[in-house]
């Protein structure tokens, strides 16, 4: 498996995958394939695939430490910036397709429906994190600064489940499957954090507080 996680050919094929949503709509277009309202088509499929690759993205981590498979984080950068990449194709359509760049619509729109509102800070989110994606950005910040960014991916995917929620109204479902998905894995996150605290601060107490003559053994 791991000879597969760090084939360069893996990565390459990765990619070529994630663009196939994108080669999707493209494909569609061409071929009169978009349905009635092609813009509002383009922003749901596009914002459907953000929340994918959020998800996706986080749950890197978890199956690396889970299933012992330390290379999966080679594809995490990638599909972080396929999430913001998505993200932006959902954010333009409204602004260029749908509202023509008119800020005063937009203005309105917003205050009208706040949906957008949310959608929008959830951009704001991933942005400085697709800017930072490089490893010189990581030696510019430093490793605890850069980790401080990063981590906003989990309100960036909360802030799409809500931008979601609100925006279908009467069919909940998806919007509810995606967030209970973002709340595993933040909750997942919560308890790796808790424990490897605890066991921070218990391996600093250890030496003061360990006996002069330890037991051989423990008895349960």
């Amino acid at each position: 498996m791991r000879a597969l996680l760090t084939n360069k050919w893996t990565k390459a094929a990765v990619f070529v995958v994630c663009l196939m949503p994108l080669g999707a709509l493209v494909w569609r277009g061409f071929n009169h394939g978009l349905g009635a309202n092609p813009v509002e088509f383009i922003q749901l499929a596009a914002g459907d695939w953000t929340l994918r690759f959020l998800v996706i993205t986080l749950s890197v981590t978890p199956f690396r430490k889970l299933l012992n498979l330390p290379d999966l984080i080679r594809f995490r950068r990638m599909l972080g910036l396929f999430a913001f990449s998505y993200l932006s194709i959902h954010f333009l359509t409204y602004l260029l397709l749908d509202q023509s760049f008119d800020f005063a619509a937009i203005s309105k729109d917003v205050a009208k429906r706040p949906f957008i509102t949310v959608g929008f800070l959830g951009f704001l989110l991933l942005l400085p994190m697709a800017i930072t994606s490089t490893a010189g950005w990581i030696r510019r910040l430093g490793g605890r600064r850069w980790q401080m960014i990063h981590r906003g991916i989990y309100l960036a995917a909360i802030c799409g489940v809500i931008h979601y929620y609100w925006k279908v109204k009467s069919d909940v479902r998806m919007p509810l499957f995606y967030g209970a998905l973002v709340a595993i894995l933040l909750l997942w996150r919560l308890r790796d954090w808790f424990f490897k605290r605890r066991s921070m601060a218990g391996a600093k107490l250890s030496p003061q507080h360990a006996p002069a003559n330890p037991p051989s053994r423990l008895i349960f």
